[in-house]
């Protein structure tokens, strides 16, 4: 057997000082969670197109990258996966509030740090709180970064 790592992909979005989160969960019973807008990145499609879908699927918004903000590894020992996430920083335009959102996902919210602060039990993973502390630390990579092929 073959190990293979999920890939994920997030956006990081801040505006006015406070951060765009979905109140999510992911499964019947397994409780409610916060996250960033994120998700598996889709096949055939690049980081970049991955991180533009899975907001306006979870928060109606679209969203501009603007910058990779990280890419984190991590073990979740409750499911037992592990994750590599594709953090990436921008902004967001256009809103439908009408639009209906994801299956799990319960709300799009706008949250300060010290709400997200003050929510760290209820974060889906360490890594909404590493790419809110890498956002303040000014962590910014270029989109060039990546390089999307297509046979």
């Amino acid at each position: 057997m073959i190990w293979k790592p999920n890939v994920t992909v997030a956006a990081v979005v801040e505006h006015n000082g406070k951060y765009l989160l979905v109140e999510e969960e992911p499964e019947a019973g397994a409780g409610l969670f916060l996250n960033q807008p994120a998700g598996h990145l889709d096949p055939g499609e690049s980081l970049i197109q991955g991180a533009i879908r899975e907001t306006l699927e979870e928060t109606a918004y679209t969203f501009v990258p603007e910058y990779l903000a990280g890419i984190y590894q991590w073990h979740s020992h409750r499911v037992d996966t592990t994750y590599i996430r594709f953090a990436f920083g921008g902004h967001v335009t256009h809103h439908d509030p009408e639009r209906v959102l994801d299956t799990g996902i319960l709300r799009a919210s706008w949250y300060s740090l010290d709400e997200v602060n003050q929510m760290i039990q209820q974060h889906r993973s360490p890594l909404v709180m590493q790419c809110i502390r890498d956002h303040l630390a000014g962590k910014r990579y270029p989109l060039e970064l990546l390089t999307h092929y297509e046979s």
